[in-house]
């Protein structure tokens, strides 16, 4: 079977991503083999609908099965139409993803479990933070949790708040630490892109 593990990394020992739309590389996994092809999500940067081109690009290169940490409806609700199964993943490697997944450890996904634009809310709020101060601004956005800067600047729906987590209090530690991470190197190339526009490159 072949699975795809949403990742931070490039290899089986690469931390596996909460995020789905926006992770940075999608490790695809022979179960019985486990020979593994890396391949950098080519969503990660799109302005709207990575979840949809995400969940596209991921079946068209033969994924039978995905895990993930979160997923929003758009993504599910593609793999729910093409009948493949997302499973939950809380943490850990992509090697320990595939592992869980091989043993039936890993919880079904049976619904969206992050809100739809989660991903531009993100990339919206850390674009704002950076105007208040980097000092403050900073800290204090990563600080108060992912939920806060979700809705940020995607119109007059207000945030949604975050999704029920199915797992221990250390399991959600883990997501949230992740997704910190995730955030911080988000915020790293939109800096970068800033700074890069303002020399005119």
């Amino acid at each position: 079977m072949k699975i795809v593990v949403t990742a931070n990394g490039a290899d089986l020992d690469a931390q596996a991503s909460s995020a789905f739309g926006r992770c940075p590389m999608y490790v695809f996994v022979d179960t019985e083999t486990m020979e593994f092809e890396a391949v950098e999500n080519p969503a990660i940067s799109a302005s709207g609908g990575a979840g949809i081109q995400a969940a596209q690009f991921v079946i068209e290169r033969g994924a039978q099965t995905v895990v993930t940490g979160n997923m929003g409806p758009n993504a599910f609700n593609v793999f729910q139409s093409t009948n493949v199964p997302v499973y939950l993943f809380a943490g850990g490697t992509v090697r320990e993803a595939v592992e869980a997944c091989k043993a039936g450890q890993l919880p079904p996904a049976g619904g969206a479990n992050a809100p739809a634009h989660a991903g531009m809310g993100m990339a919206s709020g850390m674009g704002m933070g950076r105007g208040m101060g980097r000092g403050m601004g900073r800290g204090m956005g990563m600080g108060r949790g992912m939920g806060m800067s979700r809705g940020v600047g995607i119109g007059s729906t207000p945030p949604a708040p975050p999704a029920a987590f199915a797992g221990s209090r250390e399991e959600e530690i883990t997501v949230l630490k992740d997704g910190v991470s995730e955030l911080r190197k988000q915020l790293a190339e939109v800096i970068e892109r800033l700074d890069r526009i303002e020399k005119g490159e």
